[in-house]
């Protein structure tokens, strides 16, 4: 198994895994899904020998870089591909001048995932597309 992650330009190959795992599985409405924020962000690929497995996004403001959108096919989901998206993003946010922060709101069962990662919980538990988060920072 060769596990690469890159930034990527290929949008579409991001869109569809978003859409099988945020629309499809996890039944987020897609009006919430495509909030048209995708033109700003840097967007990471992940892919098994070539085949596309999962995907995060980027969004920068000011001092802080947003981890958003994170998301890994659920067959491949306890291999570390999460962990190195996230990793891989950090990597990407200490090379943006300015950023000092990275910020991610959690579904709150993957509050223990990102924790290992170095993130904190921050701030009151809230709904995002009908499911609990809570947000999380950690420095790049």
């Amino acid at each position: 198994m060769s596990l690469r992650i890159g930034l990527t330009e290929d949008i579409l190959t991001c869109h569809a895994l978003r859409r099988v795992v945020f629309i499809e599985e996890q039944q987020v409405p897609e009006a919430e899904e495509v909030d048209g924020r995708d033109a700003e962000a840097l967007h990471l690929l992940a892919s098994i020998d070539g085949v596309p497995v999962g995907c995060a996004r980027l969004l920068i403001s000011g001092e802080t870089g947003k981890i958003g959108r994170v998301c890994v096919l659920a067959a491949l989901r306890g291999r570390g591909i999460g962990a190195a998206l996230i990793m891989a993003a950090l990597d990407v946010l200490r090379d943006c001048p300015g950023v000092t922060q990275a910020k991610l709101g959690s579904q709150t069962h993957a509050i223990g995932f990102y924790e290992g990662l170095g993130f904190v919980a921050q701030g009151p538990e809230y709904l995002d597309a009908g499911i609990a988060h809570r947000d999380m920072v950690r420095g790049v």
